[in-house]
């Protein structure tokens, strides 16, 4: 992969450090209750040992029991000296005939958890040359005291032996675990990111020649949260490349309605003279004929420029102002009397009723709406409009046999879906973003058997809009 990051600073890396360190900390926090277990057991070996010293030589004729013999039963088990004391007889002292006076005392029976935690790392660190005496009970004669006298430093020697173990275990411990939770997480987290970030940057570079990324090939788990990411990324690269495809299509859409515009508005100048001369003709019906004819003119000049500019720029700023919003549904239900359809239009919209938006696209989004209707076969067509708190809402429901199902999900999106057959599929995207771009929006409602019905939302009239002349 170009760019990686080396070892030091990758993921892989920096999870090996992660968990080495998780490991030793948790080591840390170990070592000292560890300690003072080892401690314990050191000093509870001593007192065991020393008590079965005196049950040995308890056994032997005294000629048998030597000095010689005690004071190497002595080093034996790394005492100075041992006291026996047993209810009701005399206390066993093996050892000088003079007991050493003890620097510190530690009993056994009474020292607690956090005491012994406490003096294990005490004893571990500054340690000196101390005579301690030891006491416990014994563990072969319960209600037996027995009491050593140990030299600290035999102490501090053990347990700093037992600290090098510790540590070395604890390294290679976490040295194993480290390398197993790298291996694993390289495999099953790593890999597959790595596999994603070049998709991503294939696809960056060269989006029409980078096929989308194979979820199944991607991670070796199918359920994980790394298999979602590779299917969410391989839709998302699939819906890029039909987007693509169709800004492709917009594209050359422009360039060629660029051409015919020059063309059309030649072609529509003669129209454009004979209305003009039909609006000075005597009979009011031609004079009527002429007007209707300048406005489709006018009106197809104007779709030519705006639908250029869609394709170019996106939608145009709208002119917004305020008018009769019965007026405009009037017109619009004119121009669809005028198509070659059987399709009866109702306006069923309150006369009082204003509204603030661009005239001429809001018309243009109620013929669209209405011809789509007509051409799928309604026989009827209901314009109806009311105030619902901030927003004004137009339905426009008809008696057709409904939008398909297939269709509907990508029902406003340009040239991926079409309600009639030979359909470029960009009049509802273009409505949508006609009616977004005034602050509304337009939705399908319901689809059926009883017909379709798209709802339009416009905000309310502000005062500060002027009304249109």
């Amino acid at each position: 992969m170009r760019n990686a990051p080396r070892f030091g600073r990758s993921l892989s890396g920096r999870l090996l450090r992660l968990t080495i360190a998780a490991v030793l900390i948790t080591a840390v926090l170990i070592f000292i209750p560890d300690l003072a277990r080892e401690r314990r057991a050191w000093l509870n070996a001593r007192v065991t040992e020393a008590h079965m010293m005196v049950l040995a030589l308890s056994g032997l004729h005294p000629e048998q029991s030597s000095r010689l013999v005690e004071t190497g039963l002595l080093q034996l088990a790394r005492v100075a000296a041992i006291r026996v004391q047993e209810p009701g007889r005399p206390p066993i002292v093996i050892g000088p005939d003079a007991l050493p006076y003890p620097e510190t005392q530690i009993d056994l029976r009474q020292e607690s958890v956090f005491g012994g935690m406490g003096a294990a790392l005490r004893e571990f660190l500054l340690a000196t040359n101390r005579l301690v005496l030891v006491r416990s009970g014994s563990p072969f004669r319960p209600g037996t005291e027995v009491q050593v006298f140990v030299e600290e430093n035999h102490l501090r020697r053990a347990l700093q032996r037992f600290a090098i173990q510790f540590w070395i275990a604890s390294m290679v411990l976490a040295c194993v675990t480290g390398a197993l939770v790298y291996v694993a997480l390289n495999w099953l987290l790593v890999r597959p990111m790595r596999r994603i970030i070049g998709s991503i940057a294939a696809f960056r570079a060269n989006p029409d020649a980078t096929p989308p990324l194979d979820p199944n090939q991607a991670t070796v788990l199918s359920d994980d949260e790394m298999a979602i990411a590779t299917r969410e990324l391989a839709a998302m690269q699939q819906e890029l490349h039909a987007a693509l495809w169709r800004h492709a299509r917009l594209a050359a859409l422009g360039a060629v309605m660029a051409k015919m515009s020059h063309d059309l508005r030649g072609i529509l100048a003669p129209a454009m003279l004979t209305a003009d001369a039909l609006k000075l003709n005597q009979d009011p019906s031609v004079r009527r004929a002429g007007d209707v004819l300048v406005r489709a003119v006018e009106r197809a000049t104007d779709l030519v420029r705006r639908s250029l500019e869609y394709v170019r720029e996106g939608p145009s700023r709208p002119a917004r102002t305020r008018f009769s919003l019965t007026e405009l549904v009037d017109e619009a239900c004119e121009s669809l009397r005028e198509l070659p359809l059987e399709c009866q239009v109702e306006n069923s919209i309150p006369a009082t009723l204003t509204v603030e938006a661009d005239r001429e696209e809001l018309l243009r989004v109620l013929v669209n709406l209405g011809r789509n209707a007509a051409e799928a076969g309604a026989h009827n067509l209901r314009i109806h409009a009311a105030q619902q708190g901030g927003s004004i809402e137009i339905t426009v429901a008809d008696d057709g046999p409904g939008i398909p199902d297939s269709v509907r999900p990508t029902l406003f999106r340009p040239f991926s879906a079409s309600t009639k057959r030979g359909g470029s599929g960009l009049g509802l995207a273009i409505a949508r973003d006609l009616m977004r771009a005034q602050g509304g929006d337009v939705d399908l409602v319901s689809s059926g058997g009883t017909g379709t019905v798209f709802r339009l939302t416009l905000p309310s009239v502000r005062q500060d809009v002027p009304a249109a002349v």
